[in-house]
């Protein structure tokens, strides 16, 4: 009988959690739309579109109302990555220059 009474209560207690989760998420999308309302001069409804469209993220729906340039930073997976990258730019541009300096002759 414990038993049940305690999944029960994990239940009960899961749901509460959800709920409050639930409730914290409508908050912050609702200020990220005030944010938004009072920076552009969207309204509510294409303010919500935006934020969806933009994935939740107020600044890039801003950005794209100023009509500013969204800047994408190439990801580095790894410092041996990043090596071997500047070692195929310092020899390219080794070549490139030898080339042009043999052409010349």
């Amino acid at each position: 009988m414990s038993i049940l009474n305690n999944k029960e209560t994990i239940e009960e207690s899961k749901k509460e959690i959800n709920k409050e989760n639930t409730q914290k998420l409508q908050q912050e999308i609702q200020e990220k739309i005030q944010i938004i309302i009072r920076q552009t001069d969207y309204n509510y409804e294409k303010a919500l579109e935006k934020l969806e469209y933009f994935n939740n993220d107020e600044l890039s729906v801003i950005r794209d109302y100023l009509g500013l340039e969204i800047k994408v930073k190439p990801q580095i997976n790894s410092i041996n990555q990043e090596i071997y990258k500047q070692l195929r730019l310092y020899m390219d541009s080794a070549m490139k220059n030898f080339r042009e300096k043999n052409s010349n002759l």
